[in-house]
């Protein structure tokens, strides 16, 4: 494929959203299915172990993908007023979730998201996410993550389940987020956070705690109704000597590598 071909390919890319923004406008308002059954088929389809199979989603499940993203689009003010607060938050994290999935097919092959755009982080300021009937127009990841789900629900848990598609962020779950078994879900996706010693671990040697930068960037959501990090984290530890009286944290690194599935073996 030609340097000519990539660009106008990416280009297209980036108008398909303000002309689908343009149309949704224009559209009558659609009903959200609050089970998100369209995305769970395509993460039980899909993914693996929290990683997803980029290449095949891209061949096969494209317009299955595409569906579930028009219909999250169209969803208007005036329902949204009616929604409870875990549809709402239900609602933005997969919504999160499942458009960061179609910014990476765009680009797809990568072997990070941060090689999209031409600064650190322009993934999530590039706004691709058409949300005219919730938010008056086309918006990005960074909206959704802080505009939105960090200054309009404050819950920490968020971080457990928004995936930025690398290999130190949670995994993504194999099904979508429902506001009937949300609280569940989000705690869920917290211990198994913090179970993972690849991204969080206890040295008693050292008397260190080991944690995920994502407690260093967004320290302040968790110890807003914990008091301290310790607090916070040691909901979820199983044990004690991680968050006693002494105990040292020091943050890990961050591997910003693509989630992708690796091809199964012959």
């Amino acid at each position: 494929m030609s340097l000519g071909v990539v660009r106008t390919k990416r280009g297209l890319a980036r108008l398909a959203p303000i002309l689908l923004s343009a149309r949704l406008a224009s559209a009558a308002c659609t009903p959200v299915d609050h089970d998100h059954a369209a995305w769970t088929a395509i993460l039980g389809r899909f993914v693996r172990g929290g990683e997803v199979a980029y290449g095949r989603l891209a061949r096969e499940g494209a317009p299955m993908l595409a569906s579930y993203l028009d219909g999250l689009s169209s969803a208007c003010a005036d329902d949204y007023a009616r929604w409870g607060r875990a549809e709402r938050l239900a609602f933005w994290i997969n919504a999160y979730n499942a458009f960061t999935v179609r910014l990476v097919l765009d680009h797809y092959p990568i072997a990070s998201i941060r090689k999209i755009g031409w600064l650190p982080g322009a993934a999530f300021r590039e706004r691709f996410v058409p949300m005219p009937g919730l938010k008056g127009g086309i918006v990005s990841l960074d909206d959704i993550e802080n505009g939105t789900l960090r200054a309009d629900f404050r819950e920490p848990r968020i971080h457990f389940a928004l995936v930025c598609a690398s290999r130190s962020c949670p995994v993504l779950r194999g099904e979508a987020y429902r506001a009937a078994d949300l609280d569940r879900q989000l705690d869920d996706q917290a211990r198994a956070f913090l179970a993972d010693r690849t991204k969080n671990r206890f040295d008693p040697a050292t008397n260190t705690l080991h944690l995920s930068s994502i407690f260093k960037w967004f320290r302040t959501d968790f110890e807003a109704g914990a008091g301290s990090l310790p607090a916070y984290v040691g909901r979820y530890l199983s044990d004690p000597r991680a968050t006693a009286p002494g105990v040292r944290i020091e943050f890990l690194g961050y591997d910003w590598s693509l989630n992708d599935q690796a091809p199964p073996r012959e």
